[in-house]
């Protein structure tokens, strides 16, 4: 059982009750998912005053991120809860106090700051601010923000699938008729030859950059043009290396690479043979686009989209593992009274250089094949965001998160890792590792189920038709730097992303999400004196942004999305 290190100076049988709370199969709220939670309730009984009563939750306090308040009058009065959010939870508290009556206290470094929230000559703060309708409302002087209840973008490809999975009786099985049919290879992208550098190669062996891939020899000095790549990386009419890093132009501490599966070098194909399929021709060939972040320049966040992914059952639970008393596997069937709304902090925008999408959504998000099918429900992926649970981390996954300290790691989840849960900012599951290391040798190595259609649970047919647009991730180490890798393969398999992961020296990768450009989306913020450039990944992707009067607003960044994101932050000079 983990508790949080202040476990010792709190009341030990709260927090028994509240670990008994998270742990009992039985519907419950998403307040009680918190097994961490620290709850203030202070009453005011003197007369004039509107709030008879005020609930302050500490959603996680090692995270010091999120916070319910509840607001209550007299006997029979309405109750009204909000979500705030801190905006700075390194540098300042939030406390409720019988001192101060009139709303709550911030504690920093400068001192004790009282913000009215709820005194009569305050006015409805936090009404106003609710009925601004914005993502995050700016309350005490913007020390905290209220985050308000928004509809989230998404494209007419998502809202055609959703119709489909949501209204329509076999609407999964036409999806995927189309996909197969129509949508298989559309994302396909060859390298073209193209003229090498004019004198030398001047980005070979970067300087404290990642580790480039290990290229066969008959691909060694091979350079090809990438037609969709839209990332600025100063050889606009040259051709690319393969498995060479270029740094992106304007952004310190990011690079791109581009790869063909076949041009891996042999050694690594001839490894593990038994666990990876062979390479089909198209996939073999079909361009695969990587780009590394220096984690020692950047933090790494994770946010939940307006409606993805869900909290309910997975359709594809089996029957003698679903509860039929539980709204979900947790035992919540929504999130309320917490608020997700899919985009960046307005304090972090500014600071923010790349977002990419997540993993499967809540129907996908479980095993109905293999032995993870059989186990904890069905074992559906779990996300936490900010240190509040909204899906537990179950074992056997592949998971990525962030911790307190910032951080970033990623492993197969076992169950001794919970002790862990205090302390994780951030986290999302996403299936098994494509990458993980030997446990005989810890050598990287392709993951166990990597050619098991079902028991992997890696998307695409019964027949096993694997091959289409992928993304994943992976983290890579060298003596000095430690890089997180996104990849982007046009046309793959699973086998052939392990394979690449492999060829670029990542310990550890996994699977994010798949088929379409919303749902691999990448894009690099470039700010250029008052101007915001938009750089993503390939060409097409720019679908998923809006445009406005001929200018594109970033999803994620700039609105509101249904889908779940990672967002890489610049850190700042402490």
């Amino acid at each position: 059982m983990a508790f949080p290190a202040s476990a010792a100076d709190s009341n030990v049988a709260a927090w028994l009750d509240q670990a008994a709370q998270y742990a009992a199969r039985a519907p419950k709220t998403v307040i009680e998912l918190q097994q961490f939670r620290r709850t203030t309730t202070m009453a005011n009984e003197a007369q004039g005053q509107r709030r008879a009563r005020a609930t302050l939750i500490e959603l996680n306090p090692q995270i010091n991120a999120w916070f319910l308040l509840t607001l209550e009058g007299g006997e029979g009065s309405i109750r009204t809860t909000y979500h705030l959010e801190n905006g700075d939870p390194r540098g300042q508290r939030i406390r409720l106090t019988e001192a101060y009556g009139d709303g709550i206290q911030i504690v920093s470094a400068d001192g004790t700051r009282n913000c009215k929230l709820w005194s009569p000559t305050a006015g409805d703060v936090l009404e106003q601010a609710r009925r601004s309708s914005l993502p995050y409302a700016p309350v005490c002087e913007g020390r905290l923000y209220l985050r308000n209840t928004v509809s989230g973008r998404s494209t007419n490809l998502e809202k055609a699938t959703g119709f489909l999975r949501d209204h329509v009786w076999g609407g999964e099985k036409i999806i995927g008729l189309v996909r197969q049919q129509f949508y298989r290879d559309v994302f396909l992208e060859k390298g073209t030859p193209g003229p090498g550098p004019k004198r030398s190669d001047k980005h070979a062996g970067l300087r404290d950059g990642p580790i480039p891939a290990a290229v066969g020899r008959s691909y060694a000095d091979q350079y090809v043009l990438p037609q969709h790549l839209s990332i600025d990386l100063g050889q606009s009419d040259r051709g690319l290396r393969l498995g060479q890093w270029y740094s992106a132009v304007g952004l310190d501490g990011i690079y791109a690479s581009l790869i063909e599966p076949r041009a891996i070098d042999m050694k690594i194909p001839a490894s593990y043979r038994s666990r990876v399929r062979n390479l089909d021709a198209v996939e073999a060939s079909a361009l695969a686009y990587l780009v590394a972040f220096d984690l020692s320049e950047f933090d790494l966040g994770f946010a939940l989209g307006t409606d993805h992914p869900r909290v309910g059952w997975s359709p594809r639970t089996l029957d003698e593992v679903r509860d039929q008393n539980l709204p979900g596997p947790d035992g919540i069937g929504t999130v309320a009274p917490l608020v997700v709304n899919g985009m960046v902090s307005p304090l972090l925008a500014g600071r923010t250089v790349a977002t990419f999408t997540g993993g499967f959504k809540r129907e996908h998000g479980a095993f109905r094949y293999g032995a993870l099918a059989h186990r904890n429900h069905g074992s559906h992926y779990g996300f936490i965001e900010q240190g509040s649970v909204f899906s537990k981390l179950q074992p056997g996954l592949a998971t990525l998160y962030v911790l307190n300290d910032g951080t970033i790691a990623m492993k197969t989840w076992n169950k001794e890792d919970d002790a862990l849960l205090p302390r994780i900012k951030h986290a999302r599951q996403n299936g098994v590792p494509l990458v993980e290391p030997d446990e005989r040798t810890g050598v990287p190595a392709p993951g166990a189920l990597i050619a098991k259609w079902g028991p992997g649970n890696w998307s695409g047919s019964a027949q096993e038709n694997l091959r289409t647009l992928r993304a994943g991730a992976c983290l890579q180490e060298t003596r000095s730097r430690r890089f997180l890798v996104y990849g982007f393969f046009s046309s793959t398999t699973p086998s052939a992303m392990a394979r690449v992961f492999q060829g670029y020296g990542c310990r550890y990768a996994m699977h994010l999400d798949m088929n379409a450009l919303e749902h691999t989306y990448l894009a690099l913020y470039v700010r250029d004196a008052d101007r915001l450039v938009i750089e993503h990944l390939v060409q097409g992707m720019d679908e998923a942004d809006e445009k406005v009067a001929g200018s594109l607003i970033p999803r994620f960044l700039g609105l509101p999305d249904d889908r779940d994101f990672f967002y890489l932050v610049r850190k700042t000079q402490q």
